[in-house]
């Protein structure tokens, strides 16, 4: 399931993009920010990295709103020791259920190398099947342009964000092409001391 951003005037503005792939996920974003018709800046961050830079977050709406959902939801990880799904269905039904937050007018993304979720303040936290998420006035070109890169190249998860959100960048006049892109990855060593446990349990 997508929720159309692209024809709500709340999520314009920005360009979301998360892509699984792998033992990669990346999340990117451009940097426009607009009041209108005029560009107020270019190059804002609109990506932020939490718990030990092992979980990514990225957000579409206004910008106070969506640095208060980050902060409820980085308490949340917290809270839940670095449970992703967790973390999002609590800040879910909070955004959802409380007075006050219920006004915040944003969407977020948030990843870690196992989990991707998009959550909204309706209490909907979705998690794709296809390991492609996007949010924001371009984020359905930079979806169609995603899915249509993950299944006839090769290419890894950050090139896909990439190339996706350039393609929104050429289509869609609240995106430019200042993006950032971060990414989560295995660590093959922790893979390693992993199996190798597990082997010693199994003897």
């Amino acid at each position: 399931m997508q929720l159309d951003t692209s024809l709500n005037p709340k999520f314009k503005s920005t360009t979301i993009l998360a892509v699984k792939k792998a033992k990669q996920t990346s999340l990117g974003g451009d940097g426009q920010v607009s009041l209108g018709p005029t560009v107020m800046k270019k190059g804002a961050s609109k990506i932020r990295r939490l718990r030990d830079r092992e979980i990514l977050t990225g957000f579409a709406g206004s910008a106070a709103d969506s640095f208060t959902l980050f902060e409820l939801f980085e308490k949340k990880v917290g809270q839940y020791q670095g449970s992703l799904g967790r973390a999002a269905v609590e800040l879910a039904r909070d955004w959802r259920t409380d007075r006050i937050l219920r006004r915040l007018d944003a969407l977020l993304i948030v990843a870690d190398i196992n989990e991707l979720f998009l959550i909204s303040g309706t209490g909907d936290v979705i998690s794709p099947d296809d390991g492609v998420l996007a949010i924001g006035s371009g984020g359905n070109y930079a979806l169609a342009a995603a899915r249509a890169l993950m299944v006839h190249t090769n290419f890894d998860a950050p090139t896909i964000v990439e190339k996706s959100l350039q393609i929104a960048a050429d289509i869609c006049v609240y995106t430019n092409s200042f993006i950032k892109i971060e990414t989560v990855e295995e660590n093959k060593k922790d893979s390693k001391k992993l199996l190798k446990k597990l082997s010693v349990k199994r003897k």
